[in-house]
């Protein structure tokens, strides 16, 4: 396993030397956020329209026109709250969350040089996962519906804090050991879910669990976007902010140095914010696996490793790509409802075994 990971770490290198700079950065990124945005708002009408309960097209752009002051919409009082109040909503929660993944995962992957992290590689999952166990067990879930994804971000701060502190003992900060321990506290609080899990008696509440667990959008509501938006948006933007000084901790951090860069601001910045955003995602839509992982390999393989288009555009197809699989989620068993983090786990795992099988044929 160490040599397939290690092999992985190389082939990131390489792709270090792909690192573009002028006018190719700016074409890429036009180009792929003209084509990203452009597929984001024909997906964002279709899943408008489509559920139990489906909308006509022309009803929903009309809608949709008349919610930025353009026309007047010909949908019945019906469907105009449906998608107003329930669709959209969900629509603005899911792109959130999968920009946030995706470009968490894009900072993971670059910051240990390694196409198999993810934004949980430090424990800050687990830690969402964990308080909002102890919200949904205890009852504090049920005295408002901010408690839950407060408990869950609460969580992932612990859990980030508490890996921080050890990968700094000693005086001196480590990324092996941050990768070490986030193994370990991911694993220790993966624990005490299970365990809770385990002794509760009510049945309702273990589904509840479960159901979070899952990841999903369900729940969502404008209030969500409210405080889930500005919160991954700061995070997203200082991720961007930095990317080019990303772009030359990956060639040498000595070089960096010499080109007066910060290193360990800029790493521990980065750290920060990917965890922030990440801890931020998962409060609101439980665990969703694969995302982190999925998208900035494939928008590397398009664009390249030069994180000044990388990070943007891994936001904006996380965040299409997570729109289109809740939709799918909506639509395949309806009237029932497909767990959103299930259907992520169906795609990324097996492309996480083709990563696997590449990087062992590459090795024999």
């Amino acid at each position: 396993m160490q040599s397939r990971v290690f092999l992985l770490a190389i082939e990131y290198d390489s792709s270090v030397k792909r690192v573009s700079t002028g006018s190719t950065v700016l074409r890429r990124l036009f180009v792929g956020s003209l084509l990203l945005v452009s597929a984001t708002i024909l997906v964002a009408i279709v899943a408008a329209s489509v559920g139990p309960f489906t909308v006509p097209f022309t009803h929903t752009v009309s809608t949709l026109l008349d919610l930025i002051g353009i026309g007047e919409s010909i949908a019945k009082p019906t469907e105009q709250a449906i998608i107003q109040s329930i669709r959209l909503p969900r629509i603005f929660l899911a792109f959130i969350v999968g920009a946030a993944l995706g470009i968490s995962g894009g900072i993971m992957q670059g910051l240990f040089r390694n196409s198999m992290a993810d934004p949980g590689i430090i424990g800050v999952s687990s830690g969402g996962a964990t308080g909002a166990v102890v919200a949904i067990a205890s009852g504090a879930s049920t005295i408002s519906t901010l408690f839950l994804p407060l408990f869950a971000f609460i969580g992932s701060a612990v859990s980030m804090i508490v890996v921080f502190l050890i990968a700094s003992a000693g005086g001196r900060f480590s990324m092996a050991t941050l990768l070490l321990g986030g193994i370990a506290v991911s694993s220790f609080l993966g624990a005490i879910t299970t365990a809770t899990i385990i002794l509760t008696d009510d049945l309702n509440v273990q589904r509840q669990i479960i159901f979070w667990i899952a990841g999903g959008f369900d729940t969502a509501r404008w209030e969500s976007v409210r405080i889930a938006a500005p919160i991954i948006g700061f995070g997203v933007l200082i991720a961007i902010f930095v990317a080019r000084d990303l772009n030359l901790l990956l060639v040498s951090e000595d070089e960096a140095r010499a080109l007066g860069v910060r290193v360990t601001m800029v790493r521990n910045t980065l750290l920060v914010s990917a965890s922030l955003i990440t801890g931020a995602a998962v409060a609101f839509s439980g665990i969703i696996a694969f995302v982190g992982l999925v998208i900035p390999h494939v928008v590397r393989l398009v664009v390249g490793a030069d994180h000044r288009v990388l990070l943007p555009l891994s936001a904006l197809g996380g965040g299409l790509f997570l729109l289109i699989a809740d939709t799918a989620a909506r639509v395949v068993l309806s009237p029932a409802e497909l767990r959103v983090g299930v259907l992520t786990a169906l795609i990324g795992a097996p492309f996480f075994i083709f990563l696997l099988v590449r990087s062992r044929a590459r090795l024999l």
